[in-house]
């Protein structure tokens, strides 16, 4: 909040203009700073076709970003699909293996030679343990939620995620003893009511496939509480580049033994299959760069818009990612379910902003 000493003058303006404070006097609650004012560009300049040709230009790119977040994100989902219930390929862990192994490869390229961001470094054996407990938990999410997608439809699985905000509040609660406010805790109740909707309709439900979806959600929530009690300092904040290039070795050295013991030999199979359809491999190479392509839009569209774009996005993304795989998979749908599963969403976007209004209070105090 900017405030203003008892002696501030106020220069003398025209009739039916606006007044405007000396920039000498302007002081900052913080310290009594001067408040660097940037001067406004002049009509002629705002006006000019260069700046209207770097506006336009800005808002492809974004669009661009958008877009591509929407394509990656809905294209992981029925890729992953496609292979495991489809295709007949009924590797999950060995899938969620190799997502990791891409990310690892691409994070390293997009930090070390492209400079998305500037590379930090693990500076302590105890950063380095932190990091290795959020990989555990990002693996069992991911290879969770991989592994839904072989008894459940995509439709159904976007409705059980997007109940992440419940799992959130229940963590942050259990761990770290945080209330929200009662107006918070009261949005959620359509999110639950609307997957017992969902679930109650399901023509294909699969109740394996619902409990490793809702452990998948869970992990999901659980990862990002522990992060934001783990990684509080200054000094072990990483960039969620850096934090995704550390996790996704660890994810995957975490994940070979799991993927040895339970599917057997699958690298042997896989390069069987591979001889006589190629096509796997097309497959395979194309959904783990997907499955990175996913974290790099999200650290874009943050970048380009706001960290709030994203969560709307996120609303959105269940909904359209739900739709486009009825199109495409043809899976039976209901009334009830499409119900159900539109309540959820409901009542994930009022509780989004009654967080929102909360911070708000909590800041204005």
């Amino acid at each position: 909040m900017v405030e203003t000493s008892p002696h501030q003058q106020w220069t003398t303006t025209r009739r039916m203009s606006n007044p405007r404070l000396d920039a000498t006097n302007i002081l900052t609650a913080a310290g009594d700073q001067v408040v660097d004012i940037p001067a406004t560009p002049p009509g002629d300049f705002r006006n000019t076709p260069y700046s209207i040709s770097m506006s336009q230009s800005t808002t492809i790119v974004t669009t661009l970003i958008i877009a591509s977040w929407y394509l990656s994100n809905i294209g992981v989902l029925l890729l992953n699909k496609y292979l495991l219930s489809y295709y007949g390929y009924k590797y999950p862990i060995f899938l969620t293996m190799l997502h990791m192994l891409s990310c690892s490869i691409y994070s390293y390229i997009a930090i070390n030679v492209l400079e998305i961001v500037p590379h930090q470094r693990i500076m302590s054996r105890k950063q380095f343990l932190k990091i290795f407990a959020l990989s555990a938990i990002f693996c069992f999410s991911v290879v969770c939620g991989n592994t839904s997608l072989k008894y459940i439809p995509v439709s159904f699985n976007q409705a059980i995620g997007a109940t992440t905000p419940f799992f959130t509040a229940i963590f942050a609660f259990l761990i770290t003893c945080k209330k929200e406010p009662a107006e918070v805790y009261f949005t959620l109740l359509p999110v639950v009511l609307g997957i017992v909707l969902a679930s109650n309709s399901e023509p294909l439900f699969h109740l394996f496939g619902f409990l490793v979806c809702v452990g998948s959600t869970a992990g999901r929530a659980l990862k990002s509480v522990v992060q934001g009690i783990l990684l509080t300092s200054e000094a072990e904040k990483l960039h969620s580049m850096n934090l995704l290039m550390y996790m996704a070795p660890m994810a995957a050295m975490i994940l070979l033994p799991v993927t040895l013991y339970f599917e057997g030999n699958v690298a042997g199979i896989t390069l069987e299959k591979a001889k006589g359809d190629r096509f796997i491999v097309f497959l395979l190479v194309g959904n783990a760069t997907v499955a990175y392509l996913v974290n790099l839009t999200n650290f874009l569209v943050t970048k380009h818009t706001s960290a709030l774009t994203l969560q709307v996005l996120g609303n959105a993304k269940a909904a359209v990612a739900a739709v486009v795989s009825v199109l495409i998979f043809r899976n039976p749908v209901n009334v009830m379910g499409m119900t159900g599963f539109s309540v959820t969403i409901m009542g994930v976007v009022l509780y989004s902003e009654a967080r929102k209004r909360s911070k708000n209070t909590i800041q204005s105090r």
